[in-house]
């Protein structure tokens, strides 16, 4: 009933200065002689190669091309300030769920978001850049993260279509990361999905009660999918044809399926949810293509993802400013917790020095 699919990253397209590590360079032996000549590659650049190839782990000790670090660096800190504005849309959502039980399940997915920000920045932090970086390119607007955080969540419907939609396409998309071949993004995401399919279920939950409720209630859930279908759409990243750095990202084995596979599984997965459910997606075209053994859909709206993108959503400024005023008062606990660990370091070395 659930779906347990496979790779939210959808800002695939900012430049990474992406190359390879086999570059290859034009050189003329002579000006009779204008052949192309390969480059023999170094034995770093073999061995990368070689890992790569056999599917194994790239380790941060190990040597990596300049774009492939790049690239993770992008990709992770993108996905890091993802799980940190996530916490956004839900947390104004604690204090007015209609229960106990809802609020206390609320506050742990809260604190499951932060968590998993938490895995990716250290993650992202042993390729050479530092939190304090990350959070800077954040808050100046110089980093992106996911388009599906800047919409409003105007009703407690919204908790259901988050969980069911947004995290059910994260799951679809950050599952095949598991396997990324940077080892502390692969194992990172390993815990991030496990809790993330606890997110879906909640938010699968949620619809299923409301759609078994009054018919206001059953509205109610409905224009939350109505809603949120979309753009739930656009996390897996435009077409493929406008993906310049996913076939990199794939063979470089970080990406396992392009933009367009994963998006048409995870519409396969939410067909047969949505009947139990009782909910209906909001797409006239949807139909299952027996030819092609999937889904056919209509085409997506990419101004409106653009447009997002381009930090013209709804709530864009909104979740920006909140994020710079919760770092801003959020410095003295930094600066205490420096010292701290100043004051420990200098009182371990200390003993030491006693001790000899």
């Amino acid at each position: 009933m659930f779906p347990r699919g496979d790779q939210r990253l959808e800002d695939d397209r900012a430049p990474t200065g992406v190359g390879t590590a086999n570059t290859q360079e034009s050189t003329m032996t002579s000006p009779a002689d204008l052949s192309v000549v390969e480059r023999e590659p170094s034995p770093e650049e073999a061995q990368f190669d070689d890992l790569i190839a056999a599917d194994s782990r790239i380790e941060p000790r190990d040597w990596m091309p300049d774009a492939y670090r790049k690239t993770l660096i992008r990709q992770i800190s993108q996905h890091a300030h993802s799980e940190i504005i996530g916490m956004q849309p839900e947390s104004n959502w604690i204090t007015r769920a209609p229960s106990l039980k809802r609020k206390a399940i609320l506050m742990a997915k809260v604190q499951d978001e932060a968590g998993h920000g938490l895995y990716l920045y250290s993650a992202a932090q042993t390729l050479g850049i530092t939190r304090d970086e990350m959070m800077d390119q954040l808050i100046e607007g110089r980093a992106r993260y996911s388009s599906i955080f800047n919409y409003p969540t105007p009703t407690w419907a919204d908790m259901g279509a988050i969980g069911w939609l947004v995290d059910g396409a994260a799951i679809c998309n950050q599952v095949p990361l598991c396997r990324a071949s940077y080892g502390p993004y692969g194992r990172a995401m390993v815990r991030i999905c496990k809790e993330e399919s606890f997110h879906q279920r909640q938010g699968f939950e949620i619809l299923l009660e409301l759609m078994q409720g009054s018919d206001a209630q059953k509205r109610m859930a409905q224009d939350a999918v109505d809603r949120w279908y979309w753009p739930a759409l656009q996390m897996f990243g435009p077409p493929d044809d406008q993906s310049p750095n996913s076939a990199q990202s794939m063979a470089w084995n970080i990406k396992r399926f392009s933009n367009d596979e994963l998006r048409q599984r995870f519409v396969g997965m939410l067909v047969p949810q949505a009947e139990v459910m009782g909910v209906t997606l909001p797409d006239p075209n949807l139909r299952w293509n027996e030819e092609r053994q999937a889904y056919d859909m209509s085409e997506i709206d990419w101004t409106e993802f653009e447009e997002v993108l381009a930090g013209r959503g709804p709530a864009n400024a909104e979740r920006i400013r909140r994020r710079r005023e919760a770092h801003e008062e959020g410095a003295w606990v930094r600066e205490a917790a420096a010292e701290y660990a100043r004051k420990q370091a200098e009182r371990r070395l200390a003993a030491s020095g006693a001790v000899a």
